[in-house]
Parts: structure tokens; sequence; C-alpha cells
């Protein structure tokens, strides 16, 4: 069947570039190129106001799947009018780019492809079936038009982008109820809905509900809502990485600080020892990748007051002989890492000693001379030094 098909997308192509508007196609870019066709008379619009024009004709390569005046005047009555309002030039933008892939694919690259990640962030789904070409829910009609900078693929229907953040999209579904209610209670939901770019790797009401009898209530429980931050940010990583990438990197550092484990066992790819039951689900800032159990951040290691004490002593000692040495800036990241370290992982020293850490921290933070950021940090690692002394 796809052997069927190279042969009609070279005969369509071929039909195609031989009409008087496409004889030269190759000699002009994407814009002219869309322009002489005469069939695009929206989409050139649509670009104008979108300030996008320059960008198609620049040197690329990129590769547009077009959709022709037919494909516009599918949406609902009203729309194309509504996006080319300036008020609305972003979504405009959203949409246009999803159209575009960064190279030039051809016809006989894309029917090898699952999908392609767009210049809008999000990635478009590829199936081929019947000998048709599908990019997300539009068929290719014509393919391989040749232009200076890339080439243009025509669909018959205009792809949308998601435009559902994360939040929203996981309500939508109907199986995170457990999950969103934890990133409310811990604060993180605002933020999960935010610019982004993130990844989330998101357990189901049935995974949470593995977790032993009270759990989730004891976790959702204020006093613990750091507790329940730190869980949720192990499932959150930077930026929009899809299951390929994923996969291929074999581990990825969350917003947690800690790393998760990506492999494929048996044919079952598994973040940790969770299965990936679902994958590429996009949102307008993120991705989701569904798992079927939650997966936890590593133990952290504790600080006791005589570990601090020691960790203190190494910091100072090379700590002077730094700053003597004129490295001012570099004597402060010592001291600063030094004290972050032991509040982070400071379980066992007493309340009074870690608020008072934090405070010195907050102070030196709020210092821009690294000098005086130096002697702000001494001061308070000698006081915490002097103070856990009473406590040997």
């Amino acid at each position: 069947m796809k052997r069927q098909f190279k042969f009609f997308v070279a005969s369509v192509a071929v039909a195609v570039l031989a009409t008087s508007s496409m004889v030269k196609a190759a000699d002009k870019d994407i814009v002219d190129t869309a322009v002489a066709a005469g069939s695009f008379k929206t989409l050139a619009a649509a670009l104008g106001a979108a300030d996008l024009v320059d960008a198609l004709k620049g040197p690329g390569p990129i590769t547009v799947f077009a959709p022709t005046d037919e494909a516009f005047a599918k949406l609902p009555a009203g729309t194309v009018e509504t996006l080319l309002k300036p008020e609305n030039k972003d979504q405009l933008t959203a949409v246009l780019t999803y159209h575009v892939v960064a190279g030039q694919v051809a016809a006989k690259q894309v029917v090898d492809l699952k999908g392609a990640k767009t210049l809008n962030g999000q990635r478009v789904d590829i199936s081929v079936a019947d000998g048709k070409v599908s990019v997300d829910k539009a068929t290719v009609v014509t393919t391989d038009i040749l232009c200076s900078n890339g080439i243009i693929h025509v669909i018959d229907s205009v792809i949308l982008p998601a435009s559902d953040n994360i939040v929203a999209t996981a309500d939508k579904a109907g199986a995170f109820k457990t999950l969103l209610a934890a990133a409310k209670a811990a604060g993180l939901a605002e933020a999960l809905s935010g610019k982004g770019p993130f990844t989330v790797f998101a357990p189901t009401d049935e995974a949470f509900a593995k977790l032993p009898a009270g759990t989730v209530e004891t976790l959702l429980k204020p006093e613990n809502k750091g507790k329940l931050a730190a869980i949720l940010k192990y499932h959150v990583v930077s930026g929009r990485v899809y299951s390929e990438d994923a996969l291929a990197a074999k581990k990825a550092e969350t917003l947690e600080g800690s790393e998760i484990s990506i492999s494929v066992s048996g044919g079952q790819a598994k973040i940790n020892d969770a299965n990936l039951v679902t994958t590429d689900l996009d949102a307008s800032n993120g991705v989701i990748h569904v798992i079927d159990s939650v997966i936890l951040p590593p133990e952290k290691k504790k600080v006791s007051a005589v570990e601090a004490r020691e960790m203190i002593e190494q910091a100072v000692a090379h700590g002077a002989k730094t700053f003597n040495a004129g490295h001012h800036t570099a004597c402060a990241d010592l001291y600063m890492n030094t004290l972050r370290e032991m509040v982070e992982y400071g379980d066992q020293m007493p309340e009074h000693v870690l608020t008072s850490m934090k405070h010195v921290l907050t102070k030196a933070e709020a210092t821009h001379c690294p000098t005086q950021r130096s002697w702000t940090l001494r001061h308070g690692l000698d006081h915490a030094y002097a103070r856990m002394a009473t406590l040997q």
C-alpha cells in the first residue's frame, strides 16, 4: 500500500509542477509559490496578519502543510474573521506555525513518520491509511511542491494546535481528579497552567489508588504541603519532551531536583517502575504522558548537627583561601551552596538553627556585592557553627 501511495505521490507532484503556475515553483519561495497558485488567498492573508510573511520567505528550509481556501472555509462561520483581528494575533500565529515544520520533508519521508514537531512547539500526528496520508485529521491532497526555501504539501483542512493548558487538558480527560486535587493542595496548579513548557508524567486516579490506604489523605493535609509538592514535582520535567526523545535520553532531571529513569523492558516503556500507558498528549504549555503508578522521589540524605559542623569547617577553610586570593564571588558561592545543602537536608537539626540559616540565605541573595555577600554568609556560618556546638 505504501508503494502504491509513493507512486501516487510522484504522479501528483509531476502533474502539479507541470501547470503554468507551478512550472518554476522551485525558483520562488514558499509565499510567492502559494500566492501564484491562486488557491491560498486566505492563508496568505493570515500570514500577513500574523507578520509571518518574512519568516516564510526566509532561507529555510521549511516544510509547510498548506490549507487551501476551501480548507479554511470548512471552519465554523466567523472563525477566520475572528482570527484575523489584531487582538487575536498570538492565537493566529499559534495556528499558522502549527502548519510549519523545520527542514525540507519530502513525501517519501513523511509517510515513514508518526509525527513531526512544528514551529508552534507542538507535534502533529502523521498516519497513512488506504493510500492516503493524514496530518492530524487533515488529508494531504497534493505533495512535494518544491520551492526555493522549502517544500509545500497541500492539505484539505486547517489543523489546530491544542489550546488548553496542562491543567485544563487533564481536567477534561476526567482520569486525573486526584492529581489535580493534589496539585491545588500543593500550590502547583497555577504554575502548571502557566507558560511552561512542561512535561508531566501524570498518574491516573487508579495509580493514586494503588498507594497504601490513607496516603493520599495524609499528603493532602496542609502540614504536608512541602512533601506533597516534592512528590508532584518529581513527575514534572522542564521543557516539552516527546516520548521518542524521552526514551532516547533514558533519564531526565525533574523539577524536584532528582532524576527519573526512562527505559523499555519487555516491550513496555517505563518511568522508574511505572508503566507508560499513553504518550504525547499535547497541551498549549507542554505535553502529558500517562503513567499507571505514582513515582516517589528518592529519600534525601540527612545532615546531623555534627555533620553540619564538619561541613562548615571544610567550607570556611576552603572559602578563606579563596577569598584571600581575591576570588570573592567563588567564595560567596561556596558558602551559599554549603548553607543551602544544610537547609535542604538538615531535618535532624533544631528548627531555630534552620530558620537562622534561611534568614542568612535570604539576606545574602539580596546582596549584590560579592565581597559583602561573602561576609554575610561567613557570619551566618560562624553563628550556626557556634549554636550547634551546644548540641554535641
